[in-house]
This record gives C-alpha cells, structure tokens and sequence, in this order.
C-alpha cells in the first residue's frame, strides 16, 4: 500500500483564535460541517469537505458551475457538473479551473501547508445545510417525484433503525434543489458515530429481508469495480470485496442512494490551527487495524500498529487518515 506521509504537529506559542463566519457572521452552531453545500456569489457550488476552516473562509471543492442548457438545473438556471466524480486527480482539476477563472478560490493553507479551494464568507451568497433541507421535503411536502422517492426513503430508515428525521440531511444535488427527478441520486447525511451505527445495523438487516430497500447486485458491484480499476492502486478482486463491504450504498425504487455519516458539532474535536502538518512524501509499508471507531467519518482515521514501513527518519506510523470516500468505514481491527 502506498501512503503520503504528513507530519502532524502540536502548534507552539499562541493559538489561534477561530471565529467561524468572519464578516458573514455564522454561529458557532452554525459552524461549516462535511457535507454541507455554499454558493458563491457568481453562482458557483462547492461541497464542504471535513470540519478544519480558516477564520475567514470555508475549506470546499467546487461541483458545479452555471452553464446555458447545463443537464441540471434550478429555475432558470443550468449547471454543469465539473467533479465527475469524487478522486484527487479530479479535485485537482477543478483547481486549474479556479485558477483560470475564480483565483481568489485558492488558498495556500498555511495549517496543511498545500493548496485547496476555499470561499471566503463574504463571497457565500446562500449555505446550504442537509438536514435544514431534508427536514423541509419531509415536513412541507415533495416538490417532485424524486423528492417523493426521498421522503419514503427516509421514512422507512426511522422506522427501521428508531432515528428521527432531524438525525438526517440530505446533501448533493437536492440540497441544493439542481436536481433531477429523470437521473440524479439521493444523498444521505447521517448526524453522529451513534445515529450512523443504528442506521448501518438497519440497512444490513435489511439486506437478509425482501425489502424496497435493496443491495447492489452481483452485477452492478462488478459494475462499480470496473469503473474504479486505474483509480486506485487496487485489484479488481480487492474492489470486489470492497464492494461487498460496502454498507451505505443502494437501491429504492431504482435509485441510487448513498449514506454518509458526518459529526455531530460536539464530536468535532479539533480545531483549525490546533496541530499543523507538513508532507514528508509517500511510503510503502504494512500494517495491522488497530482501531477503527473514527473510520465513518471523512477523514477516514484508522489506528494502526505493527507497522513495517520505509517511512523517512524512522518516523512512527500510528495513524492513517484517508480523504478518499472509498476507504471510509471499510476495515476492521485485525485488518
């Protein structure tokens, strides 16, 4: 397995003061959280990633840009989506994007020493939060046949697994209303390490019943290994068994729905500018899961231990954090 090593420091001197929302003002609840969705005030739509932000902006990767005739829309306007889907190599593509048309979208983070995309808040036109937007579908009524398929969805997971509804969000295109009934997906958030493990036991028990709620089959799991070939630096027998791990992904009423757990506002346990990382560069190494309670979440963290590596300088390896959904809630200890 190939890993980049970053160096995790504790910062020294004075820390440093957050005030989330800068000049747009948001709360300390109101603080950004994986998942949750800003347009800016050209119309541009990034998804928030993780829960680390700057004082004054908020850490997101653009998804969508208007463009006439875009194969989504909302209103009078179209999108196209400029995130095929969610890899490195794509993210740093909307990167070059963002340089020719929107620099002050780029950030040289001075926390993870590299570059990334980020919104000042005094350039977030609309914050778009799942579970405000799940809440308004099931609560004033489904807007669209898609949206109908949503509130059912959803209906059934409470049932089955006790949640509420305000346990819930959904994020993606209908967070944003630019979706379609015709093709696109339904996005689920789930809020907190309990909520996510209630719904996971559910959504597996589900898959020994004759249930609305279905698997992917044997073919679409083929399918979906085939598509991620080249991605990674997997083998398509290792994406198979990926596949058959995969909990929170689906099928109802022949949509495609995805689960991802997020952070409750009091799991998030660290804050910008607590520790600061550096690359140290890739290694190779091996080693064995020793924890993998935080592993739901993106980042993905994984304890390990008896690691063998050619890491620089001897350095320890304890910890492995992926940003990469793939690698999400996938291991177990013992792994």
């Amino acid at each position: 397995m190939r890993w980049e090593v970053i160096k995790r420091l504790r910062k020294g001197g004075p820390g440093v003061n957050v005030i989330i929302g800068g000049r747009r003002g948001f709360s300390e609840m109101g603080r950004p959280r994986d998942r949750d969705f800003v347009e800016t005030v050209e119309g541009l739509l990034f998804c928030v990633v993780g829960y680390l932000h700057p004082p004054d902006r908020v850490t997101a990767y653009l998804k969508y840009v208007p463009e006439e005739g875009g194969k989504w829309s909302r209103g009078e306007t179209g999108y196209a989506r400029v995130l095929p889907y969610y890899h490195v190599s794509q993210v740093e593509n909307t990167y070059d994007y963002l340089r020719e048309s929107h620099p002050r979208y780029l950030f040289r983070c001075p926390v993870r020493n590299i570059t990334v995309s980020a919104v000042p808040y005094e350039d977030v036109r609309t914050y778009y939060r799942p579970g405000e937007r799940l809440a308004s579908i099931v609560e004033e009524g489904p807007g669209d046949d898609l949206e109908y398929r949503l509130r059912d969805l959803v209906t059934i997971l409470t049932g089955l697994s006790g949640l509420r509804v305000g346990d819930l969000g959904v994020t993606g295109s209908m967070l944003t209303g630019s979706h379609s009934p015709e093709f696109s997906d339904m996005d689920l958030t789930v809020y907190g390490a309990e909520a996510s493990l209630r719904l996971k036991e559910a959504l597996l028990e589900m898959r020994e019943e004759q249930s609305t709620v279905r698997p992917f089959t044997s073919a679409k799991k083929e399918v979906w290994s085939r598509g991620r070939e080249g991605r990674f630096p997997l083998s398509f027998a290792e994406l198979m068994e990926f596949a058959e791990r995969r909990w929170n992904y689906g099928i109802f009423m022949d949509t495609y729905f995805s689960v991802h757990p997020v952070r409750t506002y009091d799991e998030i346990n660290e804050e910008y500018g607590d520790r600061t990382y550096r690359q140290l560069g890739p290694i190779h190494g091996r080693g064995v899961i020793s924890d993998a309670s935080e592993s739901i979440y993106l980042p993905a963290l994984y304890g390990v231990e008896d690691v063998k590596s050619d890491a620089p300088d001897g350095s320890e390896i304890s910890e492995i954090a992926s940003y990469e959904g793939l690698y999400c809630d996938m291991f177990d200890p013992g792994d």
